[in-house]
Parts: structure tokens; C-alpha cells; sequence
């Protein structure tokens, strides 16, 4: 059975998020964090905290960094080293334009010598484990082939590849052609990301893509967190049985934070109610736009008891 990989998304599967889903849902074999990065010369306080290895409880985790530049890297790269992290996923991936257009994730793919600069960290830190998630690239599907070269040459333990451009962001098809193209070429390990919904979606892909080394999903499991589990069980859960696991998901991840955060309901409403964002059509619509536009906690609390 092909290995899944859960995705990181920003604001979205945090460690609370992450050790809930490996609780109540599972079916993942890899975790990542979100990506970590410098931001006015150092840390987000909210970065650390997620890759605090006393606050993660997942079987295997990974975590993310994502660079404009080798400096920027190493520096990353020596704050996971100090967590105890012997594995490393590096971005070259994210699709935001604020980031993008200064050469951070896929931003960078239409310029070899700068990814190539950035991923000579691999072969310096031969301690390290290192894999890199990308896209076909920024602009045109010729630049993740243009790539192959230099990371088929790497020791990397794989790519995971979203078979979108960068500047599609989430919209638009998958490129499965493309996705092939780079496959034919790529002499390491491939994992595919993109548009995975359903245990047909994950399976469809298996069978167009039998050497794959992974398979990894994103809002899919945002949106049917049982995903994973009922494609390694091979059950699918009714709906009711669905809304009862997101009753006890929620809960976990909403005492998590309860605990963590300390900004009253303002703070607490910001961190919790995305946890619905994909969730719309397991829900009935009233109760999800009821969640959304709860102003206070108590409001938030009673929406969600109708869910």
C-alpha cells in the first residue's frame, strides 16, 4: 500500500491539528510541519513553538523550511538540528505571491543557479536526511524539468511533486502530463501531491503512476479527515460517524490551544474557526456560516454544538 504524506498548510495543521488527526483519524505514515522561515531576521514565536519536539506526538514528523537563499537555510537548518530533527523538507513549493516574488518557493524555480545554490546544503550536511516539495514550477512545466538534473545528482530521499504551477496557486487543473514528463525523468524517489479528494482520486493516481513512492495530500484532508484511514482500511465512515470524529477532533485541537494561547476569545476565534474552512460540505451550510460568523466564544461554542 503506497505511503501517504499529510501536507503542510499554513494555518491549518499545526501540531494541536496534527496530533489530534493522528488520534482520532490516522492512516498517515508522514507528518510535516509548515514551512519555517526568518522573518525580519529572525524566528516567528509561533514556528518554534510548532516544531518543539515536547509538543509533537506524531509517530514521524518532518519539518519544513523554506529560503530565498542558502544563508537563510543554514540557519533554519541548525534550529531543527538543535530540536533533535535528523529529516528535512525543503520548500520549493509555496505558491504565495508575497513570498514568490522574492524568490522563496516556487518563486525560485525559474532560476537553476539560485535552487541550485540553495540545495548545495544537502550534500554539506550528510547527517541530514533531506527531501524537497516543489512544483512544476513557476511560470511553465519546462522548469521542473530543467531541475531533474541537479536533484536526480542529490542525495535526497525524495521530491514530492504538486502538479501546478506556482502561479495557478490552487486554481486551475492538475497537470498530469506534466506530473508524467518530470516522473520519466526524475531518478529519485517521487511522491505526488494535488487535488486528492477521495479514495478513487488516491487510487486513480496509483494506477497511472505505479512507481510512485508516496502519495501526499493537503485540503483533501482538511476536508475529509478520514481520508487516509478509509483508504488504508478500505471502510468509509457514514456521515454521522464522520461528524462524531470531527466532534472529538475539534475538541482536541480546541483544548490544545485553549491551553496554549492566552489573547481571550478574539485570539482564540482566529486559531480555531479555520478548522472548519474545508469542512463545508460535510456540514449542513447553516451550522458552518453559523460558526463563521460567531464574534465570541460562546456564540463559536454553540455553533459547533449543532454540527
Amino acid at each position: 500500500m503506497t505511503p501517504l504524506h499529510f501536507a503542510p498548510l499554513q494555518g491549518y495543521t499545526e501540531a494541536p491539528y496534527r496530533d489530534a488527526h493522528a488520534t482520532v483519524f490516522g492512516g498517515i505514515d508522514t507528518y510535516y510541519t509548515p514551512f519555517v522561515r526568518i522573518e525580519r531576521g529572525e524566528f516567528r514565536r509561533k514556528d518554534t513553538r510548532d516544531i518543539e519536539p515536547g509538543n509533537n506526538h506524531v509517530a514521524h514528523l518532518v519539518p519544513q523550511l523554506i529560503a530565498s537563499n542558502i544563508e537563510k537555510a543554514e540557519t533554519i537548518l541548525a534550529l531543527f538540528i538543535e530540536k533533535g530533527y535528523r529529516e528535512v523538507s525543503i520548500n520549493l513549493g509555496c505558491p504565495f505571491p508575497i513570498l514568490a516574488k522574492r524568490h522563496n518557493g516556487s518563486g525560485m524555480l525559474p532560476y537553476p543557479e539560485e535552487v541550485k545554490a540553495l540545495l548545495a546544503m544537502v550534500e554539506q550536511h550528510p547527517e541530514i536526511r533531506f527531501s524537497v516539495k516543489m512544483r512544476l514550477g513557476w511560470e511553465s512545466p519546462e522548469e521542473c524539468l530543467a531541475l531533474a538534473p541537479l536533484l536526480n545528482a542529490l542525495p535526497l530521499e525524495h521530491v514530492a511533486l504538486h502538479a501546478r504551477l506556482g502561479k495557478q496557486q490552487y486554481k486551475g487543473e492538475v497537470d498530469l502530463d506534466a506530473f508524467a514528463a518530470f516522473a520519466e525523468v526524475c531518478q529519485k524517489p517521487l511522491i505526488y501531491n494535488g487535488d486528492l479528494l477521495t479514495v478513487e482520486d488516491i487510487q486513480r493516481i496509483e494506477k497511472r503512476f505505479p512507481q510512485l513512492a508516496g502519495i501526499m495530500i493537503g485540503r483533501g484532508l482538511l476536508a475529509n479527515p478520514a481520508l487516509a484511514m478509509e483508504y488504508k482500511t478500505g471502510v468509509s465512515l457514514s456521515p454521522e460517524q464522520l461528524r462524531e470524529k470531527l466532534r472529538t477532533l475539534h475538541a482536541t485541537v480546541y483544548a490544545r490551544y485553549e491551553g496554549q494561547l492566552q489573547g481571550g476569545d478574539e485570539q482564540m476565534l482566529h486559531k480555531i474557526k479555520p478548522f472548519w474552512d474545508y469542512l463545508e460540505p460535510a456540514l449542513d451550510r447553516k451550522v458552518w456560516k453559523a460558526i463563521h460568523k460567531s464574534g465570541s466564544l460562546n456564540k463559536y461554542q454553540a455553533a459547533v454544538r449543532l454540527v
